[in-house]
């Protein structure tokens, strides 16, 4: 399915039911767009059978999740992939964000994209699988939550009860698609933008910038150039991951959607690639991205009152934001190992004319 797709295919539940059938061993998303529907409204097709409507909003969600002990929780885009393992514990509302912040999960949500909530209840071939999810309006997913060997499984009954909602139809309207929106710059102002990139003392302040200057963050990392943004070749991230485990040095890494961003801090170990996936593969803490959907890399530095951020960041071919890489500032001399890991990178024309 496009990212500009406005309507979906008018199918029945049972008809839609009766075609995953036949496609069993597809993953939901690639079964929905093969289908033409939305993600949610695969898993509405099943309203009944095993999946049950549940209140959508991220203040119904957070207080029930704390009951379930440890579960894994998943958040991903078109490109990239993030899995925690942790409780959902220290949960803060908010009318336009809202935080989890622990050790294990580290979640900003952003509850005007939570919309269609379900708890699904199957056997697999790995024994009963349980899981919430949240999808946006479009019926993309935001984010989602298993249940594993060491969650408290006997609170999901009470669970399930205390979030579902009246309607339990087992169709699902969706609305329209918003498109990426591609870089957006003014070259006429990149004098302007470069001057007040120097007065920053907040990586939070940057989207401030950008939406002051009628621009975005792809464009004006394209218009800043170096020392605010370097263009980096776009195996850097895999690089970078390998050399990050090679070498101990801890990293966050920030996966997100229009609905949530989920980020891990820490170490990682094992690095491995398979197919068109880089993939982090350890205890706690699994990330898959799609190498080939990498369209630009970028090397960012903002200022902050700790000193300087610097970030690895990637893009793909429309612009969307696949993933954030940030050195782990808290830990002593874990900044600079980091910092020096970065600058190890060339920049995409450095390494051209070399």
């Amino acid at each position: 399915m496009t990212e500009t797709s406005t309507v979906s295919k008018e199918l029945s539940a049972a008809e839609i039911r009766a075609a995953r059938a036949d496609n069993p061993k597809m993953r939901d998303r690639d079964f929905a767009d093969k289908m033409g529907i939305s993600e949610a409204q695969l898993v509405a097709a099943y309203v009944g059978v095993k999946a049950t409507r549940i209140a959508g909003d991220m203040d119904s969600i957070m207080p029930e999740l704390e009951k379930l002990g440890e579960v894994m929780a998943l958040t991903r885009n078109e490109s990239c992939v993030i899995e925690k393992v942790g409780e959902y514990g220290n949960f803060t509302p908010g009318k336009h964000a809202g935080l989890v912040v622990n050790e294990e999960i580290d979640l900003r949500m952003f509850p005007s994209r939570w919309v269609h909530g379900f708890a699904i209840e199957e056997e697999t071939e790995g024994g009963m699988r349980r899981t919430i999810q949240v999808f946006d309006a479009a019926g993309d997913a935001v984010h989602k939550v298993f249940l594993r060997d060491g969650s408290n499984a006997e609170a999901w009954p009470g669970v399930v009860a205390a979030l579902k909602i009246e309607d339990q139809s087992d169709t699902l309207a969706v609305e329209p698609r918003e498109p990426v929106e591609p870089a957006k710059g003014d070259p006429a102002k990149a004098d302007t933008l470069r001057a007040e990139w120097d007065k920053l003392t907040d990586t939070h302040q940057f989207l401030m910038l950008t939406r002051k200057m009628k621009m975005n963050r792809l464009g004006a990392y394209r218009m800043a150039g170096a020392p605010y943004a370097r263009r980096l070749h776009n195996e850097t991230v895999e690089k970078l991951l390998h050399r990050a485990a090679e070498r101990a040095v801890p990293i966050m890494v920030f996966v997100g959607n229009q609905g949530c961003i989920e980020i891990h801090t820490g170490p990682i170990n094992k690095v491995a690639e398979m197919g068109p996936w880089i993939n982090v593969l350890d205890p706690g803490f699994n990330l898959h991205l799609r190498r080939d959907h990498v369209a630009e890399v970028y090397a960012v530095t903002k200022s902050t009152k700790r000193g300087d951020a610097i970030s690895i960041e990637a893009f793909d071919a429309r612009g969307y934001l696949i993933a954030q890489f940030f050195g782990v500032l808290r830990e002593e001399g874990a900044a600079e190992k980091w910092n020096a890991l970065v600058a190890e990178f060339d920049t995409l024309e450095e390494a051209a004319t070399a």
